[in-house]
């Protein structure tokens, strides 16, 4: 942004008195930018990047494709049309960038010139594209797609309308390839997969463009993750053949340079593979016993690359996240990245393997699209997202941590107002993640959900606590929780509620709590549990284990963490179960739901609504209709945040509603 377009910016947001505004507005939150999917042509020259903008005519978060030159920084937007333009990838010649765009509704394939232009279509599939990869010959794609509905299914569907057998009607993702890319109009693809076996997930093109390798499960339902294994699938003939086929998801295949091995993530048979460690492991092409090769790296190993120089990886590191090399030979890891408190992912890289783009950002910082050589980390800021925040008086983040009841050590985010006055007692407000495997970064982001902002704004700390089963902190620590759900998590945020007050920065009188999902959840529990508390939050969270259980989309996640299901441990279901604990809540709490929600479903939310009422303690329900587990839409997000606000505004510091 050039000096004159900031003073502009600024002279926006300045008050009567020439001051910088003190916080941005929920509206001014929900509307900034953000940068990701970075992707590095061939030779190293220019970065694709997707630029996601808040549209509020349409209600929607669109994405946009931008170029950056990775010499001069010079940017420009590349896509500008209605709906939104995502997932670039250039063409093994740098000549051309495919991607998707949902400009037709449906997600199509598209191309254009990087210079510029028209861009031009390449499917028009009636399911639409759920991902793709280029051809190392550049002359061809892969896709795959949903399959459309077959003859028998829409006489299905004429003669008796639309109905659902369920875990039986599966719709079957498979592979599809585009073998002409120079026609005007979208050309007819070829199947590469077909049939009920299994149902593709990711896939990955060999170096000699000959073979292609892929994970498929059972189907698409999430309740058969752990059935991923990995095929290999020769192009000539379409045959396929099974090359690994261990207990767990075996999935993301990656190919080495010669094409003789392939890389792939496992938890190694784990039986417990919603929070056992993903590793990378190795097979050859032709089939035979895997080898895991990240046995000493103690985290999720997100893989990324085989390059000449070894294998590259990234993962994160307690509150930072970092670039790994892997020698497949040796199994030595070395870290690249730098300095220790980074916060850096999205990683691509140049053909060669020398250059990457990735996003970053360090604490108290905006996350930006950078690039640097792989072997002497040097990194280069492309994009400026961060003078969005230059108008404001924004809250600073710094790393706190304590122990818990047990002993564990307990990391958390702690966010500060920008006139902080450490002589002070402030109200808290704990925002708490979900996952549980999720995890909450010093880095600056645009508030969602939360007004995290406007809170400290008016005179609040936050603590955002990455409680035992968050990731980065290895898989001990994100196993204590199995068998100890709610239990062992209140802990680790009443034990972080009580070191600060023990520092003398809160009072302790002023104490609420917020969450989504399994964060909704464990604020749900401090609503029945605990009396510490002047409000909670719960947003689309789990009040009953066995209603969830017996509702939700992915059931082995709540056998897997309490160890079995209600019928044969109906005691650790109830053990773990806000719930369970309603003749003590005294809680004021708000509880927002989306309408649709299979992954909690919206039962839940009911269940806690109907018992706090009965229990005469104070609640509000708000359910978001047409929603999901997720709140995607600029105006109901407005909504959300300010329904918080003003819920800890009235609880918290004594206002009317």
């Amino acid at each position: 942004m050039k000096p004159i377009y900031i003073l502009f910016w600024l002279a926006c947001f300045m008050n009567a008195n020439g001051a910088l505004a003190q916080a941005p507005t929920i509206d001014q939150s929900i509307a900034m930018k953000s940068v990701s999917n970075p992707q590095l042509s061939p030779d190293g020259k220019w970065v694709a990047y997707t630029v996601t903008k808040t549209n509020w005519d349409e209600n929607t978060f669109d994405t946009d494709i931008w170029l950056a030159n990775v010499t001069t920084g010079d940017k420009f937007q590349l896509t500008n049309s209605k709906k939104s333009n995502s997932s670039p990838a250039w063409s093994p010649d740098g000549k051309w960038l495919a991607f998707l765009s949902t400009r037709d509704e449906k997600s199509q394939l598209y191309m254009i010139s990087p210079s510029g232009g028209e861009a031009r279509p390449l499917t028009k599939f009636e399911t639409g594209v759920t991902a793709f990869e280029w051809s190392p010959t550049g002359k061809q794609l892969i896709f795959s797609a949903t399959v459309p509905d077959g003859k028998i299914d829409k006489d299905r569907k004429e003669k008796y309308s639309d109905y659902e057998v369920v875990r039986d009607d599966y719709k079957m993702v498979h592979l599809y390839l585009l073998d002409s890319l120079t026609n005007e109009k979208p050309a007819k693809p070829k199947p590469l997969t077909k049939g009920s076996d299994f149902s593709v997930g990711s896939f990955a093109v060999s170096p000699d463009g000959l073979t292609i390798a892929f994970d498929a499960a059972k189907n698409p339902d999430l309740v058969n993750g752990n059935t991923a294994d990995l095929y290999v699938l020769t192009l000539k003939d379409t045959t396929t053949k099974k090359i690994v086929s261990l207990k767990g998801p075996d999935q993301n295949p990656v190919w080495s340079p010669d094409g003789q091995q392939i890389a792939f993530t496992t938890t190694n048979e784990s039986d417990y593979y919603f929070y056992a460690n993903r590793q990378i492991a190795s097979v050859p092409a032709s089939g035979g016993t895997p080898k895991v090769l990240t046995t000493i790296f103690d985290e999720n190993a997100n893989l990324l690359e085989w390059t000449a120089d070894g294998i590259l990886f990234s993962g994160y590191q307690k509150t930072t996240a970092h670039l790994f090399r892997l020698n497949p030979g040796s199994l030595k890891t070395d870290r690249l990245t730098k300095p220790d408190n980074l916060i850096a992912n999205q990683f691509s890289f140049s053909r060669d393997g020398r250059q990457m783009a990735f996003v970053a950002a360090m604490r108290n910082q905006y996350a930006e699209i950078q690039t640097s050589s792989v072997q002497t980390f040097v990194p280069k800021t492309l994009t400026d997202m961060g003078t969005q925040l230059a108008p404001f008086k924004t809250a600073t983040r710094e790393v706190v941590s304590w122990k818990s009841s047990d002993g564990n050590v307990i990391e958390g985010i702690l966010i500060k107002p920008a006139n902080f006055d450490p002589a002070r007692k402030y109200p808290l407000l704990v925002v708490i993640h979900g996952g549980p495997t999720g995890i909450d970064l010093p880095s600056v982001i645009a508030d969602r959900y939360y007004p995290v902002e406007q809170f400290t704004s008016k005179g609040a700390l936050v603590l955002r606590p990455n409680y035992r089963g968050s990731a980065g902190y290895g898989s001990k620590f994100r196993a204590l929780n199995v068998k100890n759900l709610g239990l062992g998590d209140y802990d680790d945020v009443i034990s972080g509620v009580d070191y600060l007050i023990g520092r003398g920065l809160v009072d302790k009188d002023k104490v609420g709590a917020m969450g989504w999902s399994q964060g909704g959840y464990i604020s749900a529990f401090i609503t029945t549990y605990s009396t510490r508390f002047k409000a909670t939050s719960v947003g689309a969270g789990i009040s009953n284990w066995a209603t969830y259980y017996q509702n939700t989309d992915i059931t082995p996640f709540t056998r897997q963490y309490l160890q079995g299901t209600p019928w044969d441990n109906a005691e650790i279901y109830q053990k773990t179960s806000p719930i369970s604990y309603i003749n003590r809540a005294k809680t004021p709490t708000l509880i927002q739901h989306g309408e649709l929600d299979k992954r909690v479903p919206i039962a839940n939310a009911y269940e806690l609504r109907l018992a706090l009422e009965d229990k005469g303690v104070p609640v509000k329900m708000v359910v978001y209709k047409g929603f999901g587990h997720g709140i995607t839409k600029p105006k109901s997000m407005r909504q959300v945040m300010e329904e918080n606000y003003r819920w800890f505004s009235k609880y918290i510091w004594g206002e009317s509603l």
